[in-house]
This record gives structure tokens, C-alpha cells and sequence, in this order.
């Protein structure tokens, strides 16, 4: 098992290296740099001197092997555009909101989308399973920018239950983590739905039944753990793309979380908070899919990570 977590480990940092590497590159591919705008506002000198602060006029490679330098000590620069901040700060500071709207929107997917699928395939080709059905497609066709403004309308402005947007109580917290995790419990309960009926087909199902067990008790001591797996398999990228917050949910429902430093970065050609959120990004989702490696190993001892070397 060390070897295997030897190796992977050493995979995830050249996978975090190529993702640099590229993001860098894609960047300067950009005609201009953050300073364009004001080209005709500040004086040449000053623009001169803005771009030597950030190293803007030297070479590309020169820019690129000191930002990796900076990079292996984790100082991910000061943002450009406000560069009385680093995006170190930036990104402690829009954490907490984007792991608080994340960790809840995964288990509001998790527990409905493993219920939902439950029933619908305990239900299977009846009528709850269709409902359960319709809604996953539901789900699963409607974007998080276009079911935020429709709970804004419903949910904040017609029956004023929740605030309509900002960060404050938890109540501020509801409609965003409802909207960022409508998607993902679709997905589940289809996952589950499916994993779970081929599940009950199998032999030992079938001799518990022929026991006399009762259906609930077959299901949660045989079903769910070997139906689950699937589920898992998506949980790495979800978990990573939850914690780290949606931007376009972020920026709808004005939450200070990383999202909105990514939004603006882009608007405002902020090279290092763009390099910066992306690498952070990265990170915990290579991190987070290697964590559910290793948790398959807990769900079900068959599976070995010392037979995945090969």
C-alpha cells in the first residue's frame, strides 16, 4: 500500500505541474496583460514600473520558473489588482464560505440522492420510480445559473422565506447549497437507482429474501454497501467541485467565497489570482479522488490498492 500511495502521490504533483504549466501558458496567450487598460490613464513610466513590480517585462520563462519558485515555498503571489492582498489571503478568506455552501449542498445530495434511488429501484417501474425519474432529468437538465434566479423568485421574493442573496446566517446559506446540489442529486439518484436494482438481482439478495428478511433489513445491511460503490466513484470530483464552491452560484448569490475571486480574476486579468484559484482547485480534487481510492478499500475489502499498481 506505500508503494501505491508513493506513486500516486508523485502523479499528483506532475498532474499539478501540467495544470501550472498549461494554465501559465493559456494565460499569456491572452493579447495584453492587466495593465492594458489603464495604458491611457497612467503615465508610460508608471505602467513600466507596475509591469517590473510583477515581473510583466521580463521573458516568459524567466516569469514561469519564478512563479514555480515561489510555488514550492505555497506563496501564491499578491493580486494585481489589489496588491495590498496575496492570494494566499484571498483564498484562506473565500474558503470558509465555499467549504460552509459546499459541505451542505453534498449532503443534501447524498442522503436524497441515495433515498431517492433507493426507492426508486425498490419501486421499479411504478409509479414512484418514474416520479423519482422525472425528477432526476429534472435535475440533471437545469443548470445551477438557471435554478438560482428561479429559488431567488420563489423561495426569497414571492414567499420571502429566505434572504435573496449575501452572506450572513445560516439562512443566506439555504437557496445557494439547495441550488448547487439539485444537479448532483440527480445524478446520485440515477446511479443509485440503477447500482441498487442490479443489485437485488443478485443470488445472495435472493437467498436473504427466501429467509424471510424483511426488505428494509436487506437493504441496509446487503444493498447499500455494494450499491454504493458507483456513487463513490462519482463522489471524488463532486466532493472537490462543492468544497471549492460553484462561481457562477457564488457570484448570483453574492457569497464571498472563492468563486467570486475566480470571477473577478478573469475580468480583471489578475494572473496570479487566476493561477492561484486554479492551482488551489486542482489540488483538492486530485487530493479528494485519491482519498476515495483509498475509501474503496474500506467499503469493500475485495478491492486491493496494492492490485491497482499494474
Amino acid at each position: 500500500m506505500s508503494r501505491y500511495l508513493i506513486k500516486r502521490f508523485l502523479m499528483v504533483l506532475l498532474t499539478l505541474w501540467i495544470i501550472v504549466t498549461l494554465t501559465f501558458a493559456l494565460m499569456h496567450l491572452i493579447p495584453g496583460d492587466p495593465f492594458a487598460a489603464e495604458s491611457g490613464k497612467l503615465p508610460k513610466q508608471v505602467l513600466e514600473n507596475l509591469r517590473a513590480k510583477y515581473h510583466l517585462n521580463e521573458p516568459l520563462p524567466v516569469q514561469y520558473v519564478l512563479y514555480l519558485k515561489n510555488l514550492v515555498s505555497l506563496d501564491l503571489g499578491m493580486s494585481i489588482k489589489s496588491d495590498t492582498r496575496s492570494v494566499n489571503s484571498m483564498i484562506a478568506d473565500g474558503v470558509s464560505a465555499s467549504a460552509v455552501l459546499g459541505a451542505q449542498a453534498l449532503a443534501i445530495s447524498l442522503m436524497l440522492g441515495i433515498f431517492f434511488g433507493i426507492v426508486a429501484a425498490l419501486n421499479r417501474s411504478r409509479g414512484l420510480d418514474y416520479l423519482m425519474m422525472a425528477l432526476a432529468i429534472i435535475g440533471i437538465s437545469v443548470p445551477s445559473f438557471l435554478m438560482s434566479p428561479l429559488l431567488i423568485n420563489t423561495f426569497a421574493i414571492k414567499w420571502a422565506i429566505f434572504p435573496v442573496a449575501t452572506w450572513g446566517t445560516w439562512m443566506h446559506t439555504v437557496l445557494p447549497s439547495v441550488a448547487l446540489a439539485f444537479g448532483p442529486l440527480a445524478v446520485i439518484t440515477r446511479y443509485m437507482r440503477t447500482s441498487m436494482i442490479d443489485v437485488l438481482n443478485q443470488n445472495y439478495i435472493r437467498t436473504a429474501e427466501a429467509k424471510g428478511l424483511p426488505t428494509a433489513l436487506i437493504v441496509i445491511r446487503h444493498g447499500i454497501r455494494n450499491a454504493i460503490m458507483p456513487v463513490i466513484t462519482f463522489l471524488g470530483p463532486l466532493m472537490a467541485a462543492l468544497i471549492t464552491g460553484s462561481f457562477v452560484v457564488e457570484k448570483i448569490f453574492a457569497i464571498p467565497g472563492i468563486g467570486k475571486y475566480f470571477v473577478d480574476s478573469i475580468f480583471n486579468r489578475d494572473y496570479p489570482v487566476i493561477l492561484g484559484t486554479t492551482i488551489f482547485y486542482s489540488a483538492v480534487l486530485v487530493f479528494t479522488i485519491l482519498l476515495i481510492d483509498i475509501a474503496y478499500t474500506l467499503i469493500d475489502p475485495r478491492i486491493k490498492l496494492n492490485n491497482k499498481e499494474g
